[in-house]
């Protein structure tokens, strides 16, 4: 896709990327300063003679080091490491009786899209495999100007009220006295202060389940988080929650398979995210929206514009309105990634604000933190986060403006300037806000609608399954064990009691711990003037007792597209089973990667070349979604005898994925340790195990596996040493 067309006010905006390749090559053939003079010599500074010192004339010297030593920006307070595409969004039906926004009544054509993806907690040196948040954003070049979706991948927060973001952050970050620990959470401050804020509880379950540990950012779903409002061109107004629906699934990794990974390969998403746009796998999702009528506002046991709630699908379905396509890598990470600025408060006519406490702190957030990052107030002018559509206003001026106004005027109302720029009215396509009527008293109390913190909390418990469960109790258990505060723990102890108590007495089992009493009050933020009744959270039942969309186990699970399949071969390796395998797996849109003991090649026992694409040095069982292993005699008994090549399957094993052997190689499985202690039959699929002779049955077993991604079943009795 070709970037999205910018406007030319008066040439500022011209893009170099916007010329003919070959044009640019030309124009870029001979090295220049930042003035556009011809450098001759780019290796040596100016010297007063050959080893004498250097002389500050040397002008090319001094831009070249000035620019060096100002290249590195503020990164972000969060979200700092990222990844980006564009693309383009598609919708799939007009949308006239829910909003006037074009984009979203315009099924004909495509809207541009820039998307950055992110964790929330790490510095930007952090691995992707963080136990943590990650942002989903995407930026809609819409002919009416630039609509910013600010979401995440989880559908609630760990706050209602923005005040505290500063605090949460300062707690989640790491420790001010040392530093430490980097992107985690597994720490004493992060505990304390979620310990005393219960109205974290719902938040703090899917940041303990598996969706804080995607396989990928193409396999995770994204929420606009906050309950917006759409307005159709009759004024009428709808409540509206955003949903991005991945079309491959939502899918996670083992926890100790995400710590392997952060050592073997800590860019894991973002190379994965590089890798299927360049070979054409370009990620989907569909857009779904969850859409209230105004008058259905008080209709539900919790309030609209609480952050830490959702609404339950089987309240209120995600209908799914177009699709999003990711179909080109940025040009340049600093330029686009680094530098595109998101915020909350880019809608355009037909989107509009709630009360949301915590979005309304958003509105004023993004845009101060624009200006520190970005050092101008001008950062709408870089290009990535230029519209569409040319701007027409009075700002003037500050520093790296880019856009040459011309005239004498720059104030409105005037009629020196023909009265230009001219307000747009609504019939014209000028934003107007939704007109809500509001009243009441100054007040920092908030609304008992609020209070319910745990019933949510226990209906995501409720929902998952049996394995996903097990994950929720060693994620807490880890991260409390971590917790060197025994104080903190008790009292983390005491809260999940009031979500669930098994979920409490297992954790409380692991940490060597009775659980507590919860103390009382359960909200320690009460104003000094008492109140303490108005503050105390209630504790209700969840309004359904499960809820399928919560858990993992219920995704989409028709498709192997894109993922990475490794197969072990040694010299002799049956070639006709091996391009068999790989020809299958690559029809439904697989990746193969060949491991061997060595790089280069193998010999296959027809003697034809088979390329190597890693040695079990360079690779890891943590880095594929399954395994196959084919036969031939020779290759078999090197497996078999090679350490590297039975810990990579023991690994893949412990991590509960796909296996599929050829019978001729059964010979390496019986090495293995899961097949010592468990006794693993030929033949055996019921854990994503099949060893078989017939090809034909191998490729259509293995393919049905690898679709299934994990067999979490596995894991009672996956006590591999690997």
């Amino acid at each position: 896709m070709p970037n999205p067309p910018m406007p030319n006010n008066d040439g500022a905006n011209e893009k170099l990327t916007d010329l003919e390749p070959e044009k640019e090559q030309a124009m870029a053939q001979d090295m220049t300063s930042n003035q556009g003079v011809k450098v001759n010599d780019d290796q040596n500074s100016l010297k007063a003679g050959e080893r004498g010192s250097t002389l500050m004339e040397d002008f090319l010297f001094r831009e070249k080091m000035t620019h060096f030593d100002h290249e590195r920006i503020p990164e972000r307070v969060v979200h700092a490491r990222g990844s980006a595409a564009h693309g383009v969004f598609k919708l799939y039906k007009a949308l006239p009786h829910l909003t006037k926004a074009a984009f979203l009544n315009d099924d004909t054509g495509e809207t541009p899209v820039f998307v950055r993806f992110s964790t929330v907690a790490g510095s930007r040196g952090s691995t992707d495999l963080a136990r943590d948040v990650r942002g989903f954003a995407v930026k809609f070049y819409t002919r009416e100007g630039n609509f910013d979706l600010v979401g995440n991948n989880m559908p609630v927060f760990f706050i209602q009220d923005a005040i505290k973001f500063p605090d949460l952050v300062h707690a989640v970050k790491p420790e001010p006295d040392n530093e430490m620990p980097q992107a985690a959470s597994a720490h004493d401050t992060f505990w304390d202060f979620i310990s005393l804020m219960p109205e974290s509880a719902h938040m703090i379950m899917w940041l303990m389940s598996d969706r804080a540990i995607p396989r990928s950012f193409r396999m995770m779903e994204g929420f606009g988080v906050h309950t917006f409002r759409l307005i159709n061109h009759s004024g009428e107004s709808h409540f509206v929650k955003f949903h991005w629906k991945p079309l491959l699934g939502v899918h996670s990794v083992a926890w100790d398979e995400a710590q392997k990974i952060s050592g073997k390969d800590p860019d894991f998403h973002r190379r994965d995210l590089w890798e299927a746009i360049e070979r054409g796998a370009f990620p989907e999702w569909e857009l779904g929206v969850q859409v209230v009528a105004e008058a259905d506002e008080h209709k539900f046991d919790f309030d609209l514009l609480d952050a830490t709630k959702i609404i339950p699908e089987e309240l209120v379905p995600v209908q799914r309105i177009g699709k999003l396509t990711l179909n080109r890598n940025p040009d340049n990470f600093f330029a686009e990634t680094e530098q595109v600025a998101f915020h909350v408060g880019n809608v355009v006519p037909g989107i509009d604000f709630t009360d949301d406490p915590l979005l309304q702190g958003r509105l004023f957030s993004y845009t101060d933190t624009q200006l520190i990052r970005l050092g101008s107030p001008n950062f709408h002018e870089i290009p990535i986060n230029r519209p569409v559509v040319a701007i027409h206003n009075n700002q003037r001026d500050g520093f790296m403006r880019r856009q040459i106004n011309k005239g004498r005027v720059s104030y409105h109302p005037n009629s020196l300037g023909s009265g230009c720029p001219f307000q747009a009215s609504m019939a014209d396509g000028g934003f107007h806000s939704f007109a809500q009527k509001t009243s009441g008293q100054k007040t920092r109390r908030r609304s008992r609608s609020f209070f319910d913190h745990f019933s949510q909390a226990t209906l995501f418990f409720n929902s998952q399954s049996d394995a996903e469960k097990q994950h929720l109790i060693d994620a807490f258990s880890f991260e409390l064990g971590k917790v060197k505060v025994l104080d903190i723990r008790k009292r983390m102890l005491g809260i999940l009691s009031l979500i669930d108590g098994t979920l409490a007495a297992s954790v409380a089992l692991k940490l060597g711990l009775h659980v507590p009493e919860v103390e009382r009050p359960i909200n320690k933020s009460i104003p000094a003037d008492g109140h303490t009744d108005d503050f105390e959270p209630e504790l209700k039942k969840p309004s359904i007792a499960r809820s399928e969309a919560l858990s993992m186990a219920h995704t989409v699970k028709e498709t192997i597209k894109s993922r990475k399949i490794a197969i072990l071969v040694a010299d002799g390796v049956n070639s006709e089973v091996l391009i068999r395998m790989q020809d299958a797996l690559s029809d439904q849109g697989a990746v193969t990667e060949i491991i061997a003991p060595k790089q280069g090649s193998v010999i296959a026992e027809d003697e034809t070349l088979v390329p190597v694409n890693q040695s079990f040095l360079t690779a890891a069982s943590v880095l594929y979604d399954a395994v196959f292993l084919p036969g031939g005699t020779n290759s078999v008994a090197t497996l078999a005898a090679d350490p590297d090549a039975i810990h990579f399957l023991n690994e893949a094993y412990r991590h509960c994925k796909a296996i599929a052997v050829d019978a001729q190689a059964d010979q390496v499985i019986q090495q293995t340790y899961f097949a010592k202690k468990m006794n693993v039959p030929t033949g055996d699929t019921s854990e994503g195990m099949l060893i078989s002779g017939d090809m034909e049955r191998l490729i259509e077993g293995f393919i049905t596996d690898i679709k299934q991604h994990r067999f979490w079943d596995r894991e009672a009795m996956r006590k591999v040493p690997a």
